[in-house]
């Protein structure tokens, strides 16, 4: 995510935005709407312009020498190999003045997906869960919809919107048979135009074949992960509906979930949102590739040792077990609460 903008003896002349890979980078878009106003002027940019040819876009720095540009005001340095200091070092080559580090802590928290990847080759997983006051996300009998406010799904389905996939386990497939596509409009009914890929934990292949997420729909994309011990037959019978099964290696009978982070990981998918159960929420949590959770807190209490916990399995026996949140942030949406924070 990357914006630069272009100011000249006080006045912004020129301003871009990066909208998605393969159209042009912020830094040329803003100096484009320059024009003959950029020489002299300062480029102010959030990550470090890029000066590699292994992509599908020209190099900016070649672009800002050329564009008059007296000083270049860069908030992070690009994380990517082929970047990472290169492009500072090729501006300072053609002698302009450059500063770092301005705005960079705000700059790498809109990138954090980016650089976590980019580190990791891992998508940054954010684990999102709807769930009562005293952290039930279901009653004894599974039901659900709704515990969160219609303000609180808004507010999730823009989330879905901004990553690259979904997450859940086929359990729940099962109990709620979710679509899982990002949806807009006051009454959610409008599909947003960007969706997540649609990827489902199933160890045993026991999806429904009518299942909503195995629906065709313009836009969408679902991946099914299981394992090799499954039926060919079954297999076959997902490939016929445009499904795309993938096998992965088995950890106690069960899909290995770092396996998987590495296989999407190595395709592009950048952050992945989870929104499992109580099980695949445990998986992921104890298996430490969760980098950040969401929590949407409902003012309501369930009660009970039979309604289902966000986070399943056994508990641990001591409390310094306990995982801890980092950098916690709290806002209401409608009626509801929501926490965010590291781990």
């Amino acid at each position: 995510m990357v914006g630069a903008v272009v100011v000249n003896r006080g006045r912004v002349v020129g301003q871009g935005y990066h909208l998605r890979a393969g159209l042009p980078h912020a830094e040329v878009l803003a100096l484009r709407r320059a024009g003959a106003l950029a020489r002299g002027a300062t480029l102010y940019v959030t990550l470090e312009p890029c000066c590699h040819v292994k992509k599908r876009t020209a190099p900016c720095v070649p672009a800002i020498v050329e564009s008059g540009v007296k000083r270049v005001v860069i908030a992070q340095f690009d994380p990517n190999p082929s970047v990472d200091g290169r492009g500072v070092a090729a501006l300072r080559r053609a002698g302009m003045s450059v500063a770092l580090g301005v705005a960079r802590r705000e700059a790498e928290a809109l990138n954090e997906a980016y650089r976590h990847w980019m580190r990791t080759k891992r998508p940054f997983v954010i684990l999102k869960a709807g769930m009562t006051l005293d952290g039930q996300i279901a009653t004894s009998t599974g039901e659900a919809k709704w515990i969160t406010s219609v303000s609180s799904r808004r507010d999730a389905h823009r989330l879905r919107a901004e990553v690259d996939a979904v997450l859940v386990g086929v359990g729940t497939v099962c109990s709620d048979n979710p679509s899982l596509t990002a949806r807009v409009g006051a009454r959610l009914l409008r599909r947003a135009k960007k969706q997540p890929l649609r990827v489902v934990v199933d160890s045993h292949l026991r999806i429904p074949l009518n299942a909503n997420v195995l629906r065709r729909v313009q836009g969408t994309h679902t991946m099914v992960a299981t394992t090799s011990a499954v039926p060919p037959a079954r297999r076959r019978a997902l490939a016929r509906r445009n499904v795309e099964v993938l096998s992965l290696p088995a950890v106690a009978g069960r899909v290995s979930l770092s396996r998987l982070l590495d296989e999407l990981g190595s395709r592009g998918i950048t952050s992945l949102l989870v929104e499992g159960g109580a099980e695949i929420n445990a998986a992921m949590l104890r298996g430490r590739l969760v980098q950040q959770v969401r929590l949407y807190i409902a003012p309501s209490l369930l009660g009970g040792n039979d309604a289902k916990g966000m986070i399943g399995g056994n508990s641990p026996r001591r409390l310094t077990a306990a995982l801890k949140l980092r950098n916690v942030r709290t806002r209401s949406v409608g009626r509801d609460i929501v926490v965010e924070g590291d781990l």
